[in-house]
């Protein structure tokens, strides 16, 4: 496999708070092949790296994504389209490994496609007043595969998914906010920053207690809450034996913020 063109997604770390950014302005952000590989190698970087605790992915320019640029993937989804070595999968659908860390997502302009599906697959959402999503596979010949219809009723209900994935209609924010595809909505200048603003408020959180959270969050969600139940007790003896955990406990009886390391 050719090596991803690493300029398809920009990357820029804020202290415990990587910036992943959607970069093919010029195509409306559509994901070639080029750009999947690109972002499943961020994924894997944000993943590998200690310091970045938490991911936000954001679209350069006036739109987050148009979507595939089927023209030029079409073939290797067919085939079997999987995350490159050294990187992980954005949509926890294809073949590759999933990040452990959150994940928000702050989308503007149009959402289509697998970008709702990327933002089904993340812990957060935020869009722009102006953004148009729209899982418009069905008027194309396809269907969606990128997890729209694993989540999307699960989160929406069943009606609410399949009014919009049965037809391809375009719904607005306002509409994504009502089925909780989206967390807030707001104008697209405060966009980015109210993203970032969330990730470092996360961020000061103890890194091993989030992760934990989301760990078992999951399992309850994958595998049913019976299973993540048998899994509680061995995930909070490990929890309370860490250095974090120790810290939590001073800086409630010094009254302060507690300074997390992860370990």
């Amino acid at each position: 496999m050719n090596q991803p063109d690493c300029s398809r997604v920009s990357r820029e770390r804020r202290g415990h708070v990587l910036l992943i950014g959607l970069d093919r302005v010029t195509k409306r952000n559509a994901f070639d092949l080029d750009l999947l590989n690109a972002l499943s190698m961020a994924y894997g970087e944000f993943e590998a790296d200690s310091e970045a605790r938490v991911a936000v992915v954001f679209g350069h320019g006036e739109h987050f994504t148009a979507g595939l640029d089927l023209a030029n993937v079409s073939t290797a989804l067919a085939e079997g389209w999987q995350a490159p070595a050294g990187g992980c999968d954005p949509w926890g659908v294809f073949v590759g490994p999933r990040v452990s860390k959150p994940v928000i997502v702050a989308a503007q302009g149009y959402c289509l496609t697998i970008g709702i599906e990327l933002m089904l697959a993340a812990d957060i959402n935020l869009c722009a007043s102006n953004t148009r999503f729209a899982q418009m596979e069905v008027q194309r010949g396809i269907f969606p595969f990128g997890g729209a219809t694993l989540r999307l009723h699960q989160v929406a209900g069943w009606g609410n998914a399949m009014r919009w994935l049965l037809t391809g209609d375009e719904f607005d924010a306002h509409e994504a906010l009502r089925l909780g595809l989206v967390q807030e909505v707001m104008a697209s200048e405060d966009l980015l920053p109210r993203a970032i603003e969330l990730a470092e408020r996360i961020a000061r959180q103890a890194p091993l207690g989030v992760q934990a959270t989301l760990q078992s969050a999951r399992q309850a969600h994958l595998e049913g809450e019976a299973a993540a139940a048998l899994d509680l007790p061995p995930l909070v003896k490990k929890l309370l034996n860490s250095e974090d955990a120790k810290e939590g406990v001073r800086s409630l009886i010094e009254k302060r913020p507690g300074i997390f390391k992860g370990l």
